[in-house]
């Protein structure tokens, strides 16, 4: 049975480790038509500042893939890449291009040592290329340094009290007594910087940078103690200078990406926000979302958290206000999953089923999802046909 008035809106995020966003929806899309022939698919893949923020924004936009030669987590050589629209004078980074965990080997994390150098330089290139708009996202780091590999990279000196310039990593911070911005890049000044993150911790304390997230991220339990009180170290510097920043360390956001939020925010005057909003707003996902009868969002894994601002729940939102329905489709579903509900979204269907091996998650995954799209399918077909029965067409 056809249904050719039928149209759905698939707007997932990457299920990380094994699609992007992109292959995801179209893999939805091919699963969905087998219940529902007839039917019509808009694709919109989404992002929440995280992996896939700037394959969505340039896939929306049409913006020109760049790539640049930086530095990794630990100073190694590396390509990265970034998307750049030179009409709107905007480009959308990706710090996890330049500073993620995924560039490291397992026994190479040790956010004592890492740096967000490669992130500064990627924003050096965009600015470097006429750039005046950026919008990064700050998911996925490796670091744990307040940015102040960033801000080096665009010309703060970080210094000892010996006037010495600091290593690299975030330990090296416990011996910072000045900050030399006297060479920060001057076009920043002119630059206006937005910041996409999904977290709102401040900077320090139990629920700061390194306590929560640098565990993931290679450190001890002794090496937590370490950042957070080099952390401390920096925001007490910057108060001490710079007064009117003082309350910066305790902004939500100041301990995304280990610091980085607050980086950006005392060397860019950056604003940061809801990552998925930001995505949200570059693809137009309310103007491409009218009209439809369905929403189909996702992640891989739906769990309590994902009611803090991650994209299932950001898309729900928008089509919340726009009275359309919201199914999400995930990997798989965590603790406390059923919060989504009250977000926005009206149904959960995991994928995971039959062997699975959480060590490799792309294995099968494309089959996964498109067997769950099925099953969806087919009682969305059901539905309609019941309705069809008593003269109604809602979903």
């Amino acid at each position: 049975m056809k249904h050719p008035r039928l149209t759905i809106a698939i707007a997932p995020d990457a299920f990380k480790g094994a699609l992007s966003a992109a292959h995801v929806a179209a893999v939805l899309a091919d699963g969905l038509r087998a219940g529902l022939p007839g039917a019509r698919f808009r694709l919109i893949p989404m992002a929440d500042g995280g992996e896939g923020t700037v394959d969505a924004w340039a896939a929306a936009t049409g913006a020109t893939r760049c790539r640049a030669r930086v530095h990794d987590p630990l100073g190694r050589p590396i390509l990265a890449g970034y998307a750049r629209d030179t009409r709107r004078r905007t480009a959308v980074i990706e710090m996890a291009a330049a500073s993620g965990l995924p560039l490291l080997a397992a026994d190479e994390r040790n956010p004592l040592l890492t740096s967000t150098r490669g992130t500064g330089e990627l924003i050096r290139h965009a600015l470097d290329h006429g750039a005046r708009r950026l919008l990064i996202g700050i998911g996925g780091s490796a670091t744990n340094d307040g940015g102040v590999g960033m801000a080096a990279a665009l010309g703060v000196r970080l210094l000892d009290r010996h006037g010495r310039d600091l290593p690299p990593g975030g330990g090296a911070l416990l011996r910072l007594h000045r900050i030399d911005d006297t060479g920060l890049d001057p076009r920043l000044r002119h630059t206006e910087l937005e910041v996409a993150c999904d977290v709102t911790n401040p900077l320090c304390g139990r629920n700061g940078a390194s306590a929560v997230y640098g565990p993931q991220k290679g450190a001890t339990p002794s090496q937590v103690r370490t950042l957070d009180t080099a952390l401390a170290r920096l925001a007490a510097v910057v108060g001490a200078a710079r007064p009117d920043l003082a309350n910066l360390a305790e902004a939500a956001g100041a301990g995304a990406a280990g610091g980085l939020g607050y980086g950006l925010m005392i060397f860019g005057g950056a604003r940061l926000g809801r990552g998925v909003e930001y995505v949200a707003k570059a693809v137009r996902l309310a103007q491409r979302l009218r009209g439809c009868d369905l929403v189909v969002t996702g992640e891989g894994r739906l769990d309590g958290q994902t009611v803090n601002g991650k994209t299932p729940v950001g898309v729900a939102a928008v089509a919340q206000r726009l009275g359309i329905p919201v199914i999400a489709i995930c990997g798989c579903l965590g603790d406390g999953y059923e919060a989504v509900h009250a977000a926005g979204i009206d149904a959960v269907f995991p994928v995971a089923h039959g062997l699975f091996d959480p060590a490799h998650p792309a294995r099968g995954a494309r089959a996964r999802i498109r067997a769950c799209a099925v099953e969806v399918s087919r009682l969305l077909a059901v539905k309609l046909i019941s309705d069809g029965r008593r003269g109604t067409r809602r979903l």
